[in-house]
């Protein structure tokens, strides 16, 4: 019985890596349709999102399957009902690719001085998502304190970015419209990284039985 049991925890954690590679292939699409102004970058965004969300779906029926068909210990119980709450930040990370690939449609392939910074975001972005789940996977407690460390390098880059576009849209007021849309983009690759924060303190819960929330409290 334990033996079936783990063989299907190897299951949920290669469900896991592929999901984590469905946000950062999504991400990538995003930055592609940002630099090479790739038209299609909707579509791809589109057929992205389906498969996060129908992999979110798969997911969560396997855990469904390892609680109620098996008798998971503590650890087992941590671990899925982790794996579970990482599944919804995954998904909230593949709906703001989608955002970010809606407003590139709405800009077209007009461009501004501070882009530089938001394919910084987005490689850290990428990082943060990746890594995150990774650590899950090897039950990484080091990787996971890197991620969560790693957000102030994009909430840096975040500073940085408004920064130069509040200098553009002072220097130039008609280019304020599309400063603001370039403004949410960034904002969007922020809110990944706080996915991925998210994702790493869910691993370190179910590594150590500890929760630390976004305001550093300790949650048992």
């Amino acid at each position: 019985m334990r033996a079936k049991f783990d063989r299907q925890l190897d299951l949920l954690n290669s469900e896991l890596i592929e999901m984590g590679d469905m946000c950062v292939n999504a991400i990538s699409s995003v930055v592609m349709g940002l630099f090479e102004t790739d038209v299609a970058v909707g579509d791809k965004l589109t057929d992205f999102e389906n498969q996060i969300n129908h992999k979110e779906r798969e997911i969560e029926g396997l855990c469904m399957r390892l609680l109620l068909q098996q008798q998971p210990v503590a650890r087992d119980l941590r671990a899925i009902s982790s794996a579970l709450k990482m599944i919804s930040d995954m998904e909230r990370i593949g709906d703001q690719a989608f955002d970010i690939a809606e407003i590139l449609g709405v800009i077209g392939d007009e461009r501004i001085k501070g882009a530089e910074h938001i394919s910084e975001m987005a490689k850290a972005a990428i990082k943060m998502v990746t890594d995150s789940v990774q650590s899950f996977v090897n039950k990484d407690i080091d990787l996971v304190k890197k991620v969560i460390s790693y957000d102030d390098v994009v909430d840096e880059l975040f500073v940085n970015v408004k920064k130069e576009l509040i200098k553009t849209i002072t220097e130039n007021p008609e280019k304020g419209e599309i400063c603001l849309d370039f403004l949410m983009i960034a904002k969007y690759f922020e809110r990944i990284g706080d996915h991925a924060t998210n994702i790493a303190q869910w691993v370190e819960y179910s590594i150590t039985g500890k929760h630390m929330d976004n305001m550093g409290n300790v949650e048992e």
